[in-house]
């Protein structure tokens, strides 16, 4: 009989090993997500850290030391605290930004006419040393003609900035850039992108700029230039109008930015589905992998195909003119300088 109990003691250990190694499996996600969310709070350092740890420290406590079938509740509470901290956080339009960043766009639409308000359009020495400037501009919608996309390669290769610029047949364009709103001192982590680090906005600027920046004074940055050639008139022109809305509600109520669901790209796909034709704007892996995001819409037939896709691919590569473009006012039309599709007119009524 002594024999016998042995046994059933040794099995008794072995399944609450087993329910606390299952535990640990099933928590480990929740529990790095609340420590990170703890140590990036909108607190002190001192106290995110201490927070953090705190979490930690119960969270393995609950796992190692409570009774098994208590095990995943006590986490669960434990959870709450980074959970609640996390929704706690409020984004702001009030901070110490950065001057690149410091105006928010703001546009006013009056039937055809569109006046944009901080259009930035910095004069640039280097990546960092560079001359604010924020314009006033006008657009008429009746003149509008294009809409490309950048796709800007910093050397990851399966992810690129992505950038929507549109065109007016007066020579203007206007490019968009959804970024992080940095405050002074703050640099870009993709980790901290992901924990309510960093407002959201909408860059309205200058290709001169947003371009420029990227081809001339960011080393190691690529960036290629589509004209999506199938768009339907009406389609661009209600893209266009729902950038200034979005440009417009983050002027009234902030947002975070986020680098899995409220990026550049992803940004771009939720409006330009909005507007896209029926059985057009479908999902698909290459908004979030995005440096695959030109092959995809060549598929698709979204960009021109006269040429094999590497042929046009190789051809959309605007840095050379870019750097050749300098400040000139004709910047946008020399980068597009023999660019397939350029001389795509939209598609009227359709």
């Amino acid at each position: 009989m002594p024999r016998q109990q042995g046994k059933n003691g040794c099995g008794g250990a072995w399944r609450r090993g087993a329910v606390r190694a299952g535990a640990l499996v099933l928590t480990a996600p929740f529990w790095a997500w609340g420590a990170f969310a703890l140590r990036y709070g909108s607190w002190p350092e001192p106290l995110c850290w201490a927070l953090a740890v705190l979490y930690g420290l119960a969270h393995a406590g609950a796992v190692a030391f409570a009774p098994p079938r208590r095990v995943l509740p006590l986490c669960a509470c434990a959870f709450l605290l980074p959970l609640a901290a996390f929704q706690l956080m409020r984004p702001s339009n009030d901070r110490a930004w950065q001057p690149d960043v410091a105006q928010l766009p703001v546009a006013e639409v009056s039937g055809d006419r569109v006046t944009v308000r901080n259009v930035r359009n910095c004069l640039y020495h280097s990546e960092t040393n560079f001359v604010v400037r924020y314009e006033t501009r006008e657009y008429d919608l009746a003149r509008l003609r294009s809409a490309d996309v950048f796709l800007v390669d910093w050397g990851l290769h399966k992810v690129a900035h992505a950038m929507v610029s549109f065109g007016f047949d007066d020579g203007q364009y206007l490019c968009f850039s959804i970024e992080t709103r940095k405050e002074v001192g703050e640099s870009y982590s993709a980790v901290r992108g992901l924990f309510r680090q960093y407002e959201l906005i909408f860059v309205a600027g200058d290709e001169r700029d947003l371009v420029g920046l990227r081809t001339t004074f960011r080393p190691g940055e690529t960036a290629r230039v589509y004209r999506l050639v199938n768009a339907p008139r009406e389609a661009v022109r209600g893209a266009f109008l729902e950038y200034l809305a979005r440009v417009n509600g983050l002027a009234r109520k902030p947002e975070w930015y986020n680098a899995l669901t409220e990026n550049c790209m992803v940004g771009f796909f939720q409006i330009a589905r909005q507007h896209a034709a029926q059985g057009r704007g479908r999902w698909h892996w290459s908004v979030i992998l995005n440096g695959y995001a030109d092959r995809h819409a060549y598929e698709t037939g979204a960009l021109d195909t006269s040429l094999p896709f590497d042929e046009l691919r190789a051809r959309s590569v605007v840095n050379e003119r870019a750097r050749a473009a300098g400040g000139s006012p004709a910047f946008s039309t020399l980068i597009r300088a023999g660019v397939p599709g350029m001389g795509r007119p939209l598609k009227g009524g359709e």
